[in-house]
């Protein structure tokens, strides 16, 4: 190590170099990077530049929102997949409080509850909330398949009546209907449209999200001077909950009452106090659940439209194939499918639907790239950009492109280790005692289930593409019906 290394910090065999960087003025350095960052060169510019600029995928630099929102914007930015895996070593960084990063959005929002997503795995409150989330999945793991092929049927019928009708269908709308439907059902054993909040589950949620979020978004406004006044706009002042306080409570009136079981097991088995279960029930739903949905199927749609006709007509092969030979879609059927599989895992190394990871360090440490190691304080804030690492050169071939068949066969396998979308490595399971997504195995499931009842329906299709605030925007401009029956 470094003779300029401390000794009590541990050793490494690379040569330990200074962070590169720099935060700039106090209150002007991070408003110079947050505007850079959503305005003058866009997100991933903002890094790549910094990579070139510094000849390091390790650097200083602000993160958004900044002040007045964020009393501390500083962070150190990991973008190799070698340094971004210490923000899944819950013994050397703390997730406490960082989902949103450098800032928390009102507890309000929350029913005035640290739910599980905001707790670092050393609170005592975090086991019992994981462990109920984990249970109740679970429980549930016989209704994955079945209620989602129910609400795909819905779906693809809604899209064929909008294309012959309209000439195209908006994806998002009916995706965000799907899957708020879904995982209501799945946890209330419940329509939706049952109840009293019918139709407007999607929206109430998407309003909650909004005014927790909107400090970390932009619109993508031209020219530069509306992005500057859309910056005052959502980055001067916290959007206060009272905004939205009605809307929450319809939520939480139907979840109370329709996810009774749930919250019976919460408060019977884990200990948990049925308002605070409810809340983070809520959360997990609406939030981790519903809220990742939004981006995970339209960029799945998009990534696979784009890859063209050969890659639909291989997966149309494949799946009809399978689902001949096994009878149905099964979970022994759906892991022979060894390209769906693959594409999925693509899907998610090459747009990541959540794309941020923060954690602050525990205790001082070395964080090694490929070929440098740096040292990192007690109590700074890590930030790893997600599409950036697992899109790591030295790791993936063509990281740039989407390789279909990238995961297929013993060496593809091997590169599991290094998707990271789920704030864990792909080879690890969620537990109690890290943080990684409850839900991790029923995401990539879903998403095979999507590819597998997509092409078991249509042998191809075309969409337009594009990006609209969080997520991608995806128009379906045709269908074409499978040619042959399975």
């Amino acid at each position: 190590m470094s003779s300029s290394s401390s000794s009590s910090l541990p050793s490494t065999k690379l040569p330990v170099k200074p962070i590169p960087g720099d935060y700039g003025p106090h209150f002007f350095g991070p408003i110079r990077d947050r505007l850079a960052y959503f305005y003058n060169e866009g997100r991933d510019k903002f890094f790549a530049n910094r990579i070139q600029k510094y000849q390091s995928t390790v650097f200083k630099t602000n993160m958004p929102p900044g002040p007045p929102i964020a009393s501390c914007s500083y962070v150190i930015c990991l973008l190799d997949a070698i340094s971004f895996s210490v923000l899944f070593d819950a013994s050397k960084v703390e997730k406490r409080d960082v989902l949103d990063g450098t800032f928390l959005p009102s507890l309000a929002y929350t029913g005035g509850h640290r739910v599980c997503a905001y707790l670092d795995p050393s609170e005592p409150k975090h086991t019992s909330l994981k462990s109920f989330f984990l249970s109740t999945l679970a429980a549930r793991h016989h209704k994955f398949i079945p209620f989602f092929q129910i609400d795909l049927s819905e779906l693809f019928n809604e899209l064929e009546a909008q294309i012959s009708t309209k000439k195209e269908a908006y994806f998002i709308t009916l995706s965000d209907t799907m899957s708020f439907n879904y995982v209501f059902r799945l946890f209330c054993n419940k329509n939706p449209s049952e109840t009293k909040i019918g139709s407007q589950g999607p929206k109430l949620v998407d309003k909650w999200l909004l005014f927790q979020l909107a400090p970390l978004g932009s619109l993508g406004l031209s020219p530069k001077i509306l992005g500057y006044f859309e910056d005052i706009l959502l980055r001067t002042f916290s959007f206060p909950f009272f905004l939205v306080k009605s809307d929450y409570k319809k939520l939480y009136d139907v979840f109370y009452e329709f996810g009774s079981s749930v919250l019976d097991e919460a408060q019977n088995e884990f200990g948990i106090e049925r308002d605070e279960a409810c809340h983070n029930l809520i959360f997990l739903a609406g939030f981790n659940a519903y809220g990742g949905m939004k981006v995970l199927f339209p960029g799945l749609i998009k990534w696979v439209a784009l890859a063209g006709q050969t890659l639909h007509q291989r997966l149309a092969d494949e799946i009809r194939a399978v689902i001949k030979a096994e009878g149905g879609v099964t979970l022994s059927a759906l892991n022979k499918m060894v390209l769906a599989k693959s594409v999925v895992y693509e899907y998610l190394r090459i747009d990541p639907p959540v794309p941020f990871q923060y954690g602050k360090a525990k205790v001082d440490l070395v964080v090694e790239s490929h070929d440098v190691a740096f040292e990192i304080k007690k109590g700074e804030m890590i930030f790893g950009y997600q599409p950036f690492a697992t899109k790591d050169p030295k790791i993936f071939v063509n990281p740039e492109e989407f390789v279909a068949d990238r995961f297929v066969g013993e060496e593809g396998e091997k590169l599991l280790k290094y998707v990271y979308w789920s704030n864990e490595r792909e080879t690890e399971d969620s537990t109690a005692d890290n943080k990684a997504c409850a839900g991790k195995n029923l995401v990539v499931l879903l998403c095979r289930v999507l590819l597998v009842e997509l092409f078991l329906r249509y042998d191809t299709f075309q969409v337009e593409a594009g990006t609209f605030m969080f997520a991608p925007s995806v128009t379906f401009k045709s269908l074409t019906k499978a040619s042959s029956s399975t």
